[in-house]
């Protein structure tokens, strides 16, 4: 921490309650600080948009009639975010303000970061030896004035006060320095990466980019959320490849997609189109595990799930094994099969399904070898498309959006996004929105392992 440059965000916030997922923040405080003296300022009330109970109104003195023509979290945002840019945030069980300021930006699709620093750790280090460290009984003790005692601004000067105090405790900032922390703690940054390239990540569904020196895309991911996928790619337990891509990134982009299939879709291509080479050498990126099919001795079709290999012939291809054993059990499931027969349980004997009279008996050839092929081959037929023109609806990348995927003659079209409130969802108005894409193999296997689980109202059939 270079003491000369450091400038410090002395935060308060006032709240409906102590829980920072479902509670919200009624009023803030900030004094900005230079390390020798409050150089700004930034007080308001805040519209929680809900009533405020009355234990915390009794408490801090805000009623609901006080913050009704006050402006909401996100009228000041931007305000709040410039405010407190390259500062670190000090408060008074920092935890608690900061992470009520985390939630509210996170509410409104934005990840903020900030390092920040504890005044309660910080003042048991330096002041040791108080009965308490609230703020009530450290102002006390030490004789520091503490007017509008839970209103954001009387809390925020108080602790601007205390935190002089501290600072001189600590001249050299040798305590201090090791009592500030951050989001990205315990990661492992390259040389010269942007750590603030972190706060621009959304935690939606989409696909992201990592680059190299030079700009170069040297990685392709997708995740349900973005932000917290791309900072495990820093997490300080990796293998030795993993390792190796996080120490060549320096820089980050990434595409919303709104759903998690689109994301798998658009991944997918991309990685086809580009091929980065990360993406070649961690081979966990591709369908590597897949389903076989093979008449055995006694004339059934036996089926099983094992690892790909060069110039096998599966006849469905997936992520991991255990998606593969999941689709068994689901055709044992639904076409009656014999786990013995689907390689989900190596036995001599009978299968349990058998035991219970869900499996005809294939196991130990009670049940003709034709009629069990019959059920396996539909099972198989199933992988084709039931449809050969449908429509895939699900969510956009707001709130007003929605995505679509095309399929069209049995062939991937592409996917696109519309709004309800203008498009309707006709396929000859939706068609004119698809972002083109290739067809191939890969794309039919991630979009048949995730159609059963769509609701059919998603479906548009035509």
């Amino acid at each position: 921490m270079n003491s000369e440059s450091t400038r410090y965000a002395i935060v308060d916030v006032e709240t409906t309650g102590g829980n920072a997922f479902q509670d919200k923040i009624t009023e803030i405080a900030i004094y900005l600080h230079d390390g020798k003296e409050v150089i700004d300022q930034f007080t308001s009330l805040i519209n929680p948009e809900c009533s405020i109970p009355p234990f915390i109104s009794r408490l801090t003195g805000i009623y609901d009639e006080m913050v009704e023509s006050a402006p909401k979290f996100y009228e000041v945002a931007k305000d709040i975010l410039e405010f407190t840019e390259g500062a670190t945030i000090v408060a008074h069980n920092a935890q608690f303000d900061y992470s009520f300021i985390r939630q509210e930006y996170k509410s409104l699709g934005y990840a903020y970061s900030r390092d920040y620093l504890c005044t309660v750790k910080l003042s048991r280090k330096l002041i040791p030896g108080y009965r308490s460290y609230s703020l009530g009984n450290l102002c006390e003790q030490l004789g520091i004035r503490l007017e509008n005692r839970h209103r954001a601004h009387g809390d925020a000067a108080a602790t601007v006060k205390l935190f002089e105090l501290l600072l001189q405790k600590d001249a050299g900032r040798k305590v201090m320095e090791h009592q500030v922390k951050n989001d990205y703690l315990n990661l492992r940054f390259p040389p010269e990466f942007d750590r603030t390239l972190l706060d621009k990540l959304p935690e939606h569904p989409g696909v992201y980019y990592l680059h190299n020196i030079d700009g170069s895309i040297i990685y392709i991911g997708k995740s349900n959320n973005i932000r917290k996928r791309i900072l495990s790619h820093f997490s300080n337990k990796q293998t030795r490849k993993a390792i190796e891509l996080r120490n060549a990134i320096r820089d980050i982009s990434f595409e919303s997609t709104g759903s998690e299939l689109i994301a798998l879709l658009l991944e997918s291509d991309e990685i086809k189109k580009m091929q980065p080479v990360f993406n070649r050498m961690q081979r966990h990126t591709f369908f590597n595990y897949g389903i076989y099919c093979a008449q055995d001795a006694n004339g059934y079709l036996a089926l099983k799930a094992g690892k790909v290999k060069p110039n096998d012939h599966p006849v469905f291809t997936m992520h991991s094994h255990e998606e593969a054993k999941e689709m068994l059990e689901k055709w044992v499931q639904k076409y009656k099969l014999c786990q013995k027969l689907c390689g989900l349980y190596d036995i001599a004997h009978a299968c349990f399904h058998y035991s219970i009279k869900q499996c005809n008996g294939a196991c130990v050839g009670k049940e003709d070898p034709e009629k069990y092929n019959e059920r396996v081959e539909q099972a198989l037929e199933n992988l084709k498309f039931s449809d050969t023109n449908f429509m895939i609806l699900g969510p956009g990348r707001s709130t007003s959006e929605k995505s679509i995927i095309m399929i069209e003659n049995g062939k991937y079209q592409g996917f696109g996004y519309f709004e309800p409130e203008y498009v309707q969802p006709h396929p000859e108005q939706l068609r004119d929105l698809i972002r083109y894409k290739q067809d191939n193999r890969d794309i039919h296997r991630i979009l048949k392992y995730h159609i059963d689980r769509i609701p059919k109202n998603m479906i548009i059939t035509y």
